[in-house]
């Protein structure tokens, strides 16, 4: 079996160096959308490293800090694991925020695998990464959790549910985010390469029309709307969010938000609880059971 569930588990964490700069920062909020229009003072400061407040950065780049194109995803490298790439989905993502990441930083990552589930059809490979400061302190700590189809059914445990339903009322806040046909091939500079976003014949194989859009591009961008017209644009006060990723977005669809604020105090943070949509595909699920928590 490509996935041996004991050796995998069993692996000592995976090391590696997370290095960036405010270039890189500044890449990757332009890969969401920011800086439009490009003379509001709350924009400029995701992408203007001169801003007088200082260049904030959002706790997703900490997922793709250091070019991997997604911190967690060294799993790959872990013994026990041997699977094909096009049948892997990401399925869901929780980060946990330490601290607010800084825009330049020479970190480290540490990554392992502490459970895999038997979904039948799919095993379910839960990967834990923490991403350590130059201090050698927690920045974050991000779960996330990869289907890989077909390798399902060898008697495992099934996991817990982690479901985060909507509220069955009206949202607080509706609003539409458009992105651009080329959001894909802007995202891939964060360093997730894979041609599924890119190439239409890889797209075709995978049961695409056309290449589609990284849904941790499509969480960042809902990330930064929450921080934009929840927090005050402060990035700095988020101190988690979540999400599972419910189906395909294409690149120059509109995102659709739905918002429920003030829902619940967890800890002394107020928790914001959105789904996330395609306008032109008759509101076809693209978000869902997720949730950024603030202070």
């Amino acid at each position: 079996m490509p996935i041996d569930v004991e050796k995998v588990t069993s692996a000592p964490p995976v090391r590696a160096a997370a290095v960036w700069d405010d270039r890189d920062v500044r890449l990757y909020h332009l890969a969401l959308g920011a800086g439009v229009p490009e003379t509001d003072p709350g924009e400029l400061r995701y992408v203007f490293e001169g801003h007088e407040r200082g260049m904030q950065v959002l706790p997703t780049f900490g997922v793709v800090a250091g070019g991997t194109g997604g911190v967690g995803f060294q799993v790959f490298d872990l013994p026990g694991v041997d699977i094909d790439l096009t049948a892997v989905l990401h399925g869901g993502q929780e980060i946990t925020v330490h601290r607010p990441l800084p825009a330049a930083a020479r970190a480290a990552t540490v990554t392992r695998v502490p459970a895999v589930y038997d979904k039948g059809k799919a095993a379910v490979l839960v990967q834990e990464s923490t991403l350590l400061g130059e201090d050698g302190e927690p920045l974050l700590t991000q779960r996330n959790q990869i289907f890989v189809h077909g390798e399902g059914g060898f008697g495992g445990d099934r996991g817990p549910s982690e479901r985060l339903p909507a509220p069955d009322w009206e949202p607080d806040l509706v609003l539409e985010v458009a992105t651009l046909r080329q959001q894909a091939l802007l995202y891939r500079l964060a360093g997730d390469w894979n041609p599924l976003h890119a190439d239409p014949a890889t797209a075709r194989r995978a049961g695409y029309d056309r290449p589609i859009l990284h849904g941790l591009c499509t969480f960042g961008m809902a990330v930064k709307a929450v921080t934009e017209r929840m927090l005050d644009g402060d990035a700095a006060r988020v101190t988690g969010c979540r999400t599972r990723f419910a189906g395909v977005f294409f690149p120059g669809e509109t995102l659709r938000l739905r918002i429920w604020t003030d829902v619940e105090e967890v800890h002394g943070s107020t928790r914001h609880l959105l789904t996330v949509t395609a306008v032109e595909r008759d509101d076809a699920p693209v978000l869902t059971d997720a949730a950024v928590t603030a202070r």
